[in-house]
């Protein structure tokens, strides 16, 4: 593709739920346009967009693959987003570099759960949208209840600019009631079909005038001229009413429906135009605003602007390596030019340019404002980070992932695994922002952190299929702790006697409890030399030991007061050692008199739903023995903020998907800690 300008770059993304069609309509779209020259399916596992192996084995998109397209001299940056709920961080980036998202729904199956949550999302970001319903060429579909539940769904700013000719089985065309035109497919060749242009049928041209009229009067009355001219009796011409329409969406108050079949071809071609002629160009959201320390900067989308990279995926081969994929935000990028990662303060020389499209590369001779470039083999720099010139520590803000909704702990299988696996996990990370790894050492236990069942099974394959290594999943281990309930004092004497120098020591303390998360204080009240001052630090340290090391119930002992206040000592047979033991044996004597309790840590669990759902939710959240903070209501949806112990939120992730339909999403971090009933 040669350099042009960001005027002729759209950048597009194709979201909704998943099953509703995307990737099969990005891959009839490659074909339509010429792109690609053979047809790819979900299927067989042979598409542009699902090429990693997981996602041909599950039939799922995981991760967002982009497509990009040329048609009457504009390039296409089509992204194909997952629509499963456990890779929200793809949707998140996606909505962040793209100017317009296009809502796919499918005619089978209606409005879902993740098509709510990315309509959402790109409302929150004040981002152009575009509906197109597939699949209406299934059985039991019907057109006119999908619009209706769209207009519920979405509001009033829905338009439908086409008309299905047919339906279900017998769909063989679509109406552009923008020019008052119908496009018939010959469904008898080989994909991809073109349409051709004639007449409206008889049996459509009522309804498709009576939509028609709707639609230019919805569009012109958003531009006074127009307006002026409609109410005049005078016909406006298409490209008028395309123009005006292509305002209306770039303000995000006009949402045009289109239809499409993924599968036969039908409106695709007309689907490809619409991206071409309604999607905002590339410099549409611009000036962005980076942070430069604690303060914020305006940055055009100019092609001879300074330089400015983000980096919005990292993809990783065994055999190519690394390939981070980064929007271009200012300037023009060309080979062996020298940023600097403003995160690590790293030089990165950017060796080559990629075009990407799937996991297929093609060498750039540029790249300009707007633009997306893929760039192999950088050393230091991954998912969210910023290139810039040396000497603006300037940085692009990216969506943070959400934290992990679901953790799992694993193991190496074998020696050999335990070698790899860290390192292994680490890359993994790199690629996949929404996985963190950590390693407890209380538990000795390696923490993945993922979205859901579906991101930890992946992760795993990907485990193994990338770096050859092997683990078993076992249940996360949950990091109670004891404290005490009364104060209580007791002695510790150590004594031993060997055939030299024995060792001699005797420490008497007083503890009391301390306010929750106060964890540990330590008070020396020794008087008169009972104890002589340079072994107080191995008392402390002995208490501080035997509090680590669990008390009744073997737990971490935390929030205690110890205070030493008198002991013995031998002036030969003492030392550090043996008042260190001391400690330990004093502060556990006296644990045994205060009354100790086990300490589970409690989680504040945030829980967004449809308001209808609100009750079930409420009503497991009471089973878990969960305390509500409090509700709140806000477009058809209720947030739920309760207190929960984290035990019990073990798989909540599984549960709310269950409860909900997929419909819901939660957040969770710790909180405190509380005594365990």
């Amino acid at each position: 593709m040669a350099s042009r300008s960001p005027s002729s770059i759209r950048n597009v993304c194709l979201v909704g739920h998943h099953g509703a069609g995307k990737t099969t309509l990005a891959e009839a779209i490659l074909a339509v346009t010429g792109t690609i020259s053979r047809l790819g399916s979900v299927e067989k596992g042979t598409t542009v967009c699902d090429f990693e192996p997981e996602e041909v084995q599950r039939q799922l998109s995981v991760s967002l693959a982009v497509a990009p397209f040329e048609l009457d001299g504009v390039k296409v940056n089509l992204f194909d987003v997952p629509g499963y709920a456990d890779f929200g961080g793809e949707l998140a980036m996606a909505l962040a570099v793209c100017d317009l998202a296009v809502v796919v729904v499918s005619a089978s199956d209606g409005i879902q759960g993740q098509t709510e949550d990315a309509w959402r999302a790109a409302s929150a970001l004040g981002l152009p949208r575009l509906v197109v319903v597939t699949k209406l060429d299934r059985e039991r579909t019907d057109y006119a209840a999908v619009l209706d539940e769209i207009r519920r769904a979405f509001g009033a700013g829905v338009a439908p600019v086409d008309l299905p000719i047919g339906a279900e089985t017998s769909l063989r065309g679509v109406v552009d009631l923008l020019d008052d035109t119908a496009t018939l497919y010959d469904l008898t060749g080989t994909p991809p079909v073109r349409g051709s242009v004639g007449a409206v049928p008889d049996d459509l041209a009522g309804q498709e005038h009576e939509v028609h009229e709707q639609l230019v009067e919805g569009i012109v009355v958003g531009d006074d001229d127009l307006m002026t001219r409609y109410l005049e009796g005078e016909a406006i011409e298409r490209d008028e009413l395309q123009k005006a329409l292509a305002t209306g969406v770039a303000s995000g108050s006009v949402y045009p429906v289109l239809c499409a079949s993924g599968t036969s071809g039908i409106g695709v071609d007309r689907l490809a135009r619409s991206l071409v002629e309604l999607a905002p160009p590339a410099d549409h959201r611009y000036p962005v605003e980076v942070r430069a320390g604690d303060t914020t900067t305006e940055v055009t989308c100019d092609p001879d602007g300074p330089p400015l990279l983000a980096v919005c995926k990292t993809l990783s081969d065994q055999h190519a390596g690394r390939l981070s994929l980064c929007k271009v935000i200012s300037g023009t990028i060309r080979p062996d030019t020298v940023l600097t990662n403003t995160r690590t303060r790293s030089e990165e020389r950017l060796h080559v340019l990629e075009l990407l499209r799937g996991h297929a590369t093609s060498p750039l001779p540029e790249a300009v404002a707007g633009d997306f470039v893929a760039i192999p083999r950088l050393s230091n720099t991954r998912t969210g980070d910023t290139l810039a010139p040396k000497g603006q520590p300037v940085s692009v803000p990216l969506p943070e992932p959400e934290p992990p909704a679901l953790l799992a702990a694993v193991k190496p299988s074998s020696r050999a695994d335990e070698d790899k696996l860290m390192t292994a996990l680490q890359r993994l990370a790199e690629e996949d922002p929404a996985l963190t790894v950590s390693r407890v050492d209380e538990t000795h236990q390696t923490v993945l952190g993922t979205a859901g069942e579906v991101h930890l099974a992946i992760t795993l394959e990907r485990l193994t299929r990338k770096f050859g290594v092997s683990v078993e999943r076992e249940e996360v281990v949950v990091p109670y702790r004891e404290t005490i309930t009364r104060p209580a004092e007791a002695e510790g004497r150590y004594k031993k006697q060997t055939g030299g120098h024995g060792q001699f020591g005797v420490v008497h303390l007083r503890i009391e409890p301390l306010g929750r998360g106060e964890g540990f204080q330590f008070h020396d009240e020794v008087v008169g030399g009972a104890i002589p001052r340079q072994y107080i630090p191995a008392v402390e340290k002995g208490v501080l030991e035997a509090m680590e090391q669990g008390g009744k119930y073997g737990y971490p002992v935390v929030d205690v007061s110890v205070t030493c206040d008198d002991g013995k000592f031998h002036s030969v047979d003492s030392s550090e050692l043996s008042f260190k033991m001391a400690g330990a044996l004093a502060f556990r004597a006296a644990l045994e008199q205060a009354a100790p309790v086990v300490l589970e840590p409690i989680s504040q669990l945030v829980v967004t739903v449809p308001a209808e759902l609100q009750g079930d939710v409420l009503g497991d959240l009471h089973a878990k023995r969960g305390r509500v903070q409090g509700t709140e209501a806000a477009d058809g949806m209720q947030t739920i903020t309760a207190l929960v112990p984290t035990a019990e939120l073990s798989r909540y992730a599984v549960d709310l998907r269950a409860l909900t339909g997929g419909r819901g999403r939660f957040r969770v971090r710790h909180d405190h800690y509380d005594v365990r009933p």
